[in-house]
């Protein structure tokens, strides 16, 4: 399969927008949680988690899904193939788990949420999300990393194909 120019350039725009913005929201979460462990103001975790709670699966988990669906078929529709080069692979990868954490992870976003919204619990320590929203932050922009250098190397499958069909290896 490969995709008209306009159409590569349509969902390549498409993916950077999910993907830049699924790390910029959670970017947003890292520093919400920092200043709340930081700081004397249990509002701040409260406001962590009810943020958490109001965008998971409005905003998080729609980005994370449009990224991974948009890179598979950039993937399938280019050049680069999806098992052909180990940067493609592993970026792969990196987005599948990524969106597997944050979807388990919602099961532990919704009760913190709703515990942060009630009133009644206001003097309740709230837990940090740091480990989980400094670790996708991280793993979130090695992948752009990937994305951007594409560094060299060619996967057995890729190395096969290549010498199969005579077609010289995407730079």
């Amino acid at each position: 399969m490969v995709l008209s120019a306009a159409i590569r350039k349509f969902l390549l725009t498409l993916h950077v927008i999910c993907s830049l913005g699924w790390a910029g929201s959670v970017a947003v979460f890292v520093v919400l949680d920092i200043a709340a462990q930081r700081g004397d103001q249990p509002e701040l975790a409260r406001l962590l988690w009810l943020g958490l709670g109001a965008t998971v699966w409005s905003l998080l988990v729609p980005l994370a899904l449009g990224s991974l669906l948009t890179g598979t078929v950039l993937a399938l529709g280019t050049k680069w193939g999806l098992f052909q080069h180990y940067w493609v692979l592993l970026k792969l990868v990196l987005t599948l788990v990524a969106t597997a954490v944050l979807v388990l992870y919602t099961n532990t976003i919704a009760p913190l949420a709703k515990m942060a919204a009630d009133p009644a619990l206001s003097d309740t320590h709230m837990p940090s999300a740091l480990l989980h929203t400094g670790g996708a932050l991280v793993v979130l922009v090695l992948a752009t990393i990937l994305a951007v250098y594409k560094p060299r190397g060619m996967t057995r499958y890729g190395q096969r194909r290549q010498r199969k069909t005579g077609i010289p290896a995407a730079r």
